[in-house]
């Protein structure tokens, strides 16, 4: 994990960021300066199988593998003694539900960007069926991810620096797709399990990857006093490399940094 300090005396809080499918830590050099000059810290590693990690590249036994690492983060965090916040992206996204609906933290409030609670893209019902045997006798056989940064975002500066990124993963085992699911199907099924913390969950309205109307289902089953959605039009799946992402960011920075100071219960949906 890497860890980056804010510049100032006196920091407002910790933030764990978790990245999602098939990136990792160094796409967000822009998101985390921005936080540094908010005055959070940030803290934030790769997740099994991407980016550095040196374990198999896109593959994972359990999604349980993810949640422990975040567990490490967090227990990293903590080392601060200041206000804890989460944020994760798609994947990273599901990742922090899974986390919250299996064990409680110290959590001050959480940003979900685009989280991973349905997919768009699906392998025809053949391949679907298949997959169910493979992950039985050939778990690690891998297949494209049909993951791309063109449909990620309308980012060309992003889109460009992708395109020769060694780290981004493009292939995913059988076995990472059927704990994918399964994860998803879980973090609808156990909604009341998620922890009562101040949220704020952020969907882009032109997102190519992620199923939004499963998202909002989630949104509107969870049980919070303190909850927010916005959907931000026209944005595609990376609503923090948007061409709009400064936008994005400052309704971020204003959720936590209301949170580092009050926990006034609030309500509400905008788009």
């Amino acid at each position: 994990m890497w860890k980056w300090e804010a510049e100032v005396e006196i920091a407002k809080g910790v933030i764990v960021i978790v990245h999602g499918a098939a990136e990792h830590h160094g796409r967000y050099k822009w998101l985390v300066e921005m936080w540094r000059l908010a005055g959070y810290h940030v803290i934030m590693g790769d997740l099994p199988g991407q980016g550095t990690s040196t374990r198999r590249r896109g593959h994972i036994q359990s999604f349980d593998e993810y949640i422990i690492e975040v567990n490490e983060w967090i227990k990293e965090s903590k080392k601060y003694n200041l206000p804890l916040f989460l944020i994760g992206h798609s994947m990273g996204g599901l990742v922090v539900i899974r986390s919250l609906q299996e064990k409680h933290q110290e959590v001050k409030a959480v940003i979900l960007s685009s989280p991973c609670l349905g997919i768009l893209y699906k392998p025809n019902k053949a391949l679907e069926l298949a997959s169910r045997g493979l992950n039985i006798i050939a778990p690690s056989f891998k297949v494209e991810s049909n993951l791309n940064v063109s449909i990620a975002t309308r980012n060309k500066s992003v889109q460009d620096n992708d395109e020769n990124d060694s780290l981004y993963v493009t292939k995913v085992s059988v076995r990472w797709y059927r704990e994918l699911i399964h994860a998803m199907e879980e973090a609808q099924k156990q909604v009341d399990k998620f922890q009562k913390v101040p949220l704020l969950l952020m969907q882009g309205g032109a997102d190519k990857i992620v199923d939004k109307s499963l998202v909002k289902e989630w949104f509107n089953k969870v049980d919070l006093l303190d909850k927010s959605y916005k959907e931000w039009e026209g944005l595609y799946h990376e609503i923090f490399s948007e061409p709009e992402r400064e936008q994005v960011f400052e309704r971020a920075k204003n959720f936590f940094d209301t949170h580092c100071l009050n926990d006034r219960p609030n309500d509400q949906s905008d788009t």
